[in-house]
This record gives C-alpha cells, sequence and structure tokens, in this order.
C-alpha cells in the first residue's frame, strides 16, 4: 500500500447536496477514493440535502464496504440532513453501522 492511501482524505462538499449537484459530488467522491483507501465527507454546518445526496452516499458507503474501504462523515448528521434522513424513515431502520456512519454513535454495554 502507498504511503498516501494509508492516511485519510477529505472531501470539502458544498452547500446544496442535491439532486442538481448530484453528478459533481459523485465525481468528487469517486476521484477521492481511486487515491486513498480512507475518505472522509466534511459537509457545511448549513448544507440542505435531499433525498439523492442520502442515496448517493448510502451507494458510496456500500461500495466502499465491499472493496475494503473506509468512508466517514466528518460530523455527525444534523440540520437539513438529519430531518431529510429522518422523513425519508432513515432513522427508524438504522442498525448500528448506520448509526456510527451517520449519528458517530458507538455501540456501548
Amino acid at each position: 500500500m502507498d504511503t498516501q492511501a494509508q492516511y485519510c482524505e477529505s472531501i470539502s462538499l458544498p452547500e446544496a447536496l442535491s439532486i442538481r449537484n448530484a453528478s459533481e459530488v459523485y465525481t468528487k467522491i469517486i476521484n477521492q477514493f481511486r487515491d486513498s483507501n480512507n475518505v472522509t465527507l466534511s459537509l457545511p454546518e448549513n448544507a440542505e440535502a435531499d433525498l439523492s445526496f442520502l442515496q448517493l452516499i448510502e451507494a458510496a458507503r456500500r461500495q466502499a464496504k465491499a472493496t475494503g474501504k473506509t468512508f466517514t462523515l466528518l460530523a455527525p448528521a444534523s440540520g437539513s440532513l438529519l430531518r431529510v434522513l429522518e422523513r425519508a424513515g432513515f432513522t427508524e431502520a438504522f442498525d448500528q453501522e448506520d448509526k456510527k456512519f451517520w449519528l458517530h454513535k458507538e455501540v456501548t454495554l
């Protein structure tokens, strides 16, 4: 493994996270995974997300897992992103892995 791939790379995303810029966000994620095995998304606090963004991130999570890469959020989902997760029914169906990814909640005994 090369030295660069050992470290986490962060992707800063725009405030608008919707179908209108899904292609741009997808390209940023794919390009970063080409260069690194550990990718972290940095979302603006006031980001406005829609369901297409959630679908894109869930697909990226699955792809990362299938290829042995790590994909994380720099900060837990909040604001608009959290409301979209709730409205779409994601939070009700979260397992422990989902809670860790989206909400940064660890399993406690």
